[in-house]
């Protein structure tokens, strides 16, 4: 193990950051993950126009789900959202970043 796996191992164990949720492959059995929430809001260009409007986003250790695909879901506190768009893993290979929306 690396390094960095070491330290997003325990990013994602601390109590303060990591949270318990659950992810279901579209067809699939769901299992238990760790994330990490973002749930930053994003401001998009739109010629002169910013548009601002709120986003859920989380970070997925690629360990726990090697391949998110758009339509999977994953619920968080008995609140259930799907994945929509391409997740993106960082630089590192070891984090996914995913836009949800409500279920």
């Amino acid at each position: 193990m690396t390094a960095f796996a070491a330290a997003v191992d325990a990013l994602f164990a601390d109590p303060n950051l990591g949270r318990e949720a659950t992810y279901a492959p579209a067809n699939g059995d769901p299992f238990p993950v760790s994330i990490i929430p973002r749930r930053a809001d994003a401001i998009t260009e739109f010629g002169d126009a910013r548009l601002w409007s709120e986003t859920t986003r989380i970070d997925l250790r690629v360990t726990d789900v090697p391949n998110p695909r758009p339509g999977d879901s994953i619920e968080i506190d008995g609140e259930a959202f799907l994945i929509q768009g391409e997740p993106i893993r960082d630089r590192e290979r070891l984090v996914w970043t995913v836009d949800l929306r409500p279920a």
